[in-house]
């Protein structure tokens, strides 16, 4: 049966999408960005902390859900120029020690909100 998540700890959706819905042992995080849940306030200094913003909002919704970066098993990452791979790729690998999940990023014209960087992700439990 689906189930809606939704928690206060990340960015409340802008359009007509949830922040994840479970399905079973599946999870599917819709894209975060760098938004402060509590202030809504875009965080976008360096691309950097762009990135950490977006990872933290992942981690919210995930544990409002009772899971963890070591259940995801796959990452899309949106950016704004690809030449921001790097930057968003060292913070990105911060939040796993191993076993990382399967990904694909891709640079596209436009993100929500100006943003530079978007990130959702499909988990699983056993």
């Amino acid at each position: 049966m689906k189930k809606i998540v939704n928690t206060e700890h990340a960015p409340q959706p802008i359009g007509p999408y949830s922040q994840a819905v479970q399905f079973g042992n599946m999870l599917f995080v819709s894209g975060q960005i760098a938004m402060d849940p509590a202030t809504e306030e875009m965080k976008m200094g360096s691309i950097e902390e762009e990135t950490t913003w977006v990872m933290k909002n992942l981690k919210a919704v995930l544990a409002e859900a009772g899971y963890g970066f070591e259940h995801i098993l796959k990452s899309s990452i949106f950016l704004s120029d690809m030449g921001l791979f790097n930057e968003v790729n060292a913070v990105y690998a911060q939040s796993f020690s191993t076993d990382f999940p399967a990904r694909e990023t891709v640079a596209v014209k436009g993100l929500p909100k100006g943003v530079n960087v978007e990130i959702s992700v499909i988990a699983a439990k056993e």
